[in-house]
């Protein structure tokens, strides 16, 4: 049996750990841009250890921050997104992406805290480690989400009284509330998971999934969104009780379509994964409408810096730099260039700024946007190199490789470059 954990209002949860006020009380936890990463005075910033889908590697704490201090400006305007709310604060409308202040008026006694994600990457980690002492096999699918595998380990006939004592021992271990969802397969798993919450658990069993589809919105399963809804509504196919009845369809649709069926009829059998092959690594920052192209570029390098640290830290290697720039009222513009050249942190920069300047068409329009990726990683030994450049790049390899034992020593801001400053 697959079993998929879903840890409960996570970010909410793990401030109530160690403040009893917050209990049984609406609260929720707000975002901002974090544009600290731009400031020049040193910021208290801490790796990741963990992976998957996470907000970011490089993680900033707002710890001890008061309300005031986190969501407003310096004109006294609240700013930022609601990122996590507890149930107390659901019941009053308060839902994930809606802005604080709408959330305030909706529920005026709501209690809105800055986040702290080192201490919802620790949390995460420490419940992982939980996972593998208990469990042979564990995929980490997202900060909050896990699958495991207990097949061959915990007979099915058990397989709920397990759960039940894993979900306790979690609550009990480190205070986090979670639902189980559980089934022969991931995705009816991750389904039933929807069904499980709050604090709850959920078997299907084999015999049971066609009939626990059949009135299932397309809408709750993993992996058909908007864009694919709208799809299918036309072949009006509107619950997974449809897809059953569509397999021809499907499955003239090849491997997209004929995965979605199967994952939908609980017929996919797909194990889990215990690998995080990166296909590309980014990082952006939004920010109020900024046009002095001077201070833009200041900030390509600081993301570059950031990214460069991060890519190195986990020994992936690429060689496509791109950039994308969002503009005031909805222009867009991006590229890329194929480096095949020793990866490093200088030339990465000069790579990227170069980019912009190519693409900067618009330069009476104010800037709200940036966003960096790097992709096509291959192994450093599989890079045929550019004889033209080979000792110039040698030099900037060996230089990237000195700051960065420096900066994992003591933070990624002990060395910056003169154009960040």
């Amino acid at each position: 049996m697959i079993l998929h954990l879903d840890l409960d209002c996570f970010f909410a949860s793990a401030h109530r750990i160690n403040n009893k006020k917050l209990q049984n009380i609406p609260i929720a936890v707000g975002g901002r841009s974090n544009l600290n990463i731009f400031d020049n005075k040193k910021q208290k910033r801490v790796l990741s250890n963990i992976q998957g889908a996470f907000t970011s590697s490089i993680l900033s704490t707002n710890e001890n921050q008061t309300f005031d201090e986190y969501f407003r400006d310096e004109n006294g305007k609240i700013r930022g997104i609601i990122t996590t709310s507890s149930y107390e604060a659901r019941a009053y409308g308060v839902k994930t992406a809606m802005s604080v202040s709408q959330a305030i008026s909706l529920c005026p006694n709501l209690t809105v805290i800055p986040p702290n994600y080192p201490l919802y990457h620790d949390l995460s980690n420490k419940l992982r480690i939980l996972l593998e002492k208990e469990l042979p096999s564990v995929e980490q699918f997202s900060i909050d989400e896990f699958f495991t595998d207990a097949s061959g380990w915990i007979k099915d006939e058990d397989i709920f009284e397990f759960a039940i004592n894993l979900k306790n021992k979690i609550l009990n271990e480190l205070g986090l509330p979670i639902s189980i969802g559980i089934s022969k397969t991931k995705w009816i798993a991750k389904l039933a998971t929807t069904d499980s919450k709050p604090s709850g658990i959920k078997l299907v069993k084999e015999d049971e999934v066609e009939e626990y589809i059949k009135n299932k919105p397309i809408s709750e399963f993993a992996g058909i969104g908007k864009a694919y809804q709208e799809r299918l509504i036309k072949y009006n196919i509107k619950t997974l009780g449809d897809i059953k009845k569509h397999k021809d369809l499907f499955y003239s649709w090849k491997k997209p379509g004929i995965q979605l069926y199967n994952r939908v009829c609980g017929i996919d059998n797909e194990s889990l994964s215990h690998t995080s092959n990166k296909k590309s690594l980014g990082l952006g920052r939004t920010f109020d409408p900024l046009n002095n192209r001077d201070e833009i570029r200041r900030r390509i390098s600081i993301l570059c810096r950031h990214l460069s640290f991060i890519a190195l830290k986990n020994n992936l290697y690429a060689t496509t730099y791109s950039i994308k720039v969002r503009y005031e009222f909805g222009l867009k513009v991006k590229d890329s260039i194929n480096a095949n050249r020793l990866f490093n942190e200088i030339l990465f920069k000069q790579k990227i700024v170069e980019l912009f300047d190519k693409i900067d068409i618009h330069k009476t329009h104010n800037i709200i946007q940036l966003n960096i990726t790097l992709s096509n990683f291959t192994n450093e030994k599989n890079i045929t190199l550019d004889l033209f450049n080979y000792e110039e790049d040698n030099k900037q390899k060996e230089l990237t490789s000195s700051m960065q034992k420096l900066r994992s020593k003591f933070g990624i801001d002990i060395i910056k470059s003169a154009n960040e400053m």
